[in-house]
């Protein structure tokens, strides 16, 4: 396994960070906890989670997933030790007022929930799982300062934020000498490239790492028309990714058949790219089954040279940063 510090931090994190958003809707408890194992076996320290993942199809049973996750700790042997665990806030756990986005309260309440169902003292990166434009950045570092403070949380991170958001954020905290965001999940492929305009070039300015999710955008970098030919296609990505696979079939097409003159599985291609990219710390992987991390983890071997990468670009154009991508 390879690692890296997560943004300008000195915290040493895994390449590769191992997703649990199909703990408990797709993956069975005690398939997830022979998943979090074998992430320890090939050397994956970082996992993300978030309190409202876990739901069942009529979207009940929110916070799930770290209760599995939680039990996984229970069982000792080091488990939470060698663990960097991630978790998110910002959705609404409940009807009632408070319950979610990121108020001081509903933070302090969603902290507490949180530590209490993954059964730990302390979570080392607590992100935002969305901005919320109706706090002020002063109330929520306060919230975050005594959380650090009381030894709740260690770092701060966000998630599907905009570049000016960010610049917000670190100003906020610079004012009140604070370290602020260390990291940014974000939306990031092949296919979705969008955050090298404004995003990169912010979380490079600041100094924090970047955690691409969805990085084979619902499994159509990882060979979704092979696997449709073959007739082993998970039906349910196919619901998921229909309308953007129909938009774009012909490009897939021709990113399989290069990985195919590579001799390389597309999904490995997708995720070896990432990993070249700037800013990127670890793209966050969500296998079903230990055999999908264990393919996940070969993509640490795949190095690609420049004429491959301009390859992918034709393939997949990507953006330069703003305003240079659409001005002089």
């Amino acid at each position: 396994m390879e690692y890296t510090h997560l943004g300008r931090t000195g915290l040493t994190v895994s390449r590769l960070c191992l997703g649990t958003m199909n703990f408990g809707p797709h993956t069975e408890e005690s398939d997830a906890h022979r998943i979090m194992d074998t992430a320890h076996d090939r050397g994956i320290n970082f996992f993300d989670t978030a309190n409202a993942y876990g739901r069942d199809s009529r979207g009940n049973l929110k916070g799930r997933t770290e209760e599995i996750i939680g039990r996984w700790f229970a069982q000792g042997g080091g488990r939470r030790e060698r663990t960097v665990l991630a978790t998110k806030a910002y959705a609404a756990m409940g009807d009632w007022p408070n319950e979610g986005r990121l108020s001081a309260l509903a933070i302090r309440r969603a902290v507490d929930a949180s530590l209490r169902r993954l059964d730990t003292d302390h979570i080392d990166l607590y992100q935002m799982h969305h901005i919320d434009r109706d706090t002020p950045w002063e109330e929520i570092w306060q919230a975050m300062e005594v959380l650090v403070a009381q030894g709740k949380i260690i770092y701060v991170g966000s998630s599907n934020f905009a570049g000016w958001h960010i610049a917000q954020a670190q100003e906020a905290a610079r004012a009140r000498h604070f370290l602020g965001l260390v990291s940014e999940q974000s939306l990031y492929n092949l296919l979705d490239r969008a955050v090298e305009l404004e995003v990169v070039p912010a979380l490079q300015h600041y100094g924090l790492g970047l955690l691409p999710w969805s990085p084979l955008r619902s499994g159509l970098l990882g060979g979704v028309l092979r696997k449709e030919r073959e007739g082993t296609l998970v039906r349910g990505a196919t619901a998921r990714a229909s309308e953007l696979l129909a938009g774009h079939r012909d490009r897939i097409q021709a990113y399989e058949d290069f990985a195919a003159e590579l001799g390389t599985d597309p999904a490995d291609l997708a995720l070896a790219w990432l990993l070249t990219r700037p800013a990127v710390t670890a793209p966050i992987i969500g296998p079903r089954t230990p055999a999908h991390l264990d393919a996940a983890v070969a993509a640490l071997d795949l190095r690609l040279d420049r004429k491959t990468l301009d390859r992918l670009d034709e393939i997949f154009p990507g953006h330069r940063p703003a305003p240079e991508d659409y001005a002089w």
